[in-house]
């Protein structure tokens, strides 16, 4: 009796033996593939860009973060926000919040050619006069920089839109830094 009972005990750990390594051989077929981005998100970058200017009692300061949607290597398209900070010593301090659309293009490598809308709204603040106002007003930048391989370029913009008595922005020429990830 012991030999058939120590034989069914082998018997039985043989089957379990072999069903844990059928078991483990189909596992080891079994192929997840991993998840993929989609074409859409492959082209998607987002960073944006920051400037600063600081000349003769005027002060400057601006973040636009933004997404751009890469087409080819050539041309881009995207939306972002911008925020930023201005005074002129004893004239004014401005507050602007904003959206913005922008279009890039890469005629050569070294080159990066930019148009960017802006609508802005606009808080100001005369440090003469000790008066608020609070409007609306938009920027249209055309822009050159030279361009830092495939993620960003440093340059100079040049807003066609200029109004020296609204414009939250001192100057119709702006330095610019984009950067994209």
């Amino acid at each position: 009796m012991k030999t058939i009972n120590l034989s069914k005990k082998t018997n039985i750990t043989l089957i379990c033996l072999l069903f844990l390594g059928f078991a483990n051989a189909q596992n080891e077929d079994i192929i997840i593939p991993e998840k993929e981005k989609s074409e859409f998100w492959k082209n998607v970058h987002f960073g944006g860009g920051i400037g600063l200017n600081f000349s003769n009692g005027y002060n400057y300061v601006a973040i636009a973060p933004n997404g751009l949607y890469q087409f080819n290597d050539k041309f881009g398209l995207g939306v972002g926000l911008n925020a930023n900070y201005s005074k002129h010593k004893n004239d004014y301090e401005a507050t602007v919040l904003g959206g913005s659309v922008i279009s890039i293009f890469k005629p050569m490598e070294e080159l990066q050619l930019s148009a960017e809308f802006e609508e802005n709204n606009v808080a100001y603040k005369s440090l003469i006069t000790n008066t608020k106002n609070n409007y609306w007003h938009p920027a249209l930048f055309l822009g050159a920089g030279y361009s830092i391989g495939n993620f960003g370029a440093i340059g100079v913009r040049y807003d066609v839109l200029f109004d020296d008595k609204k414009s939250p922005y001192g100057t119709a020429l702006l330095p610019f830094v984009r950067v994209y990830f």
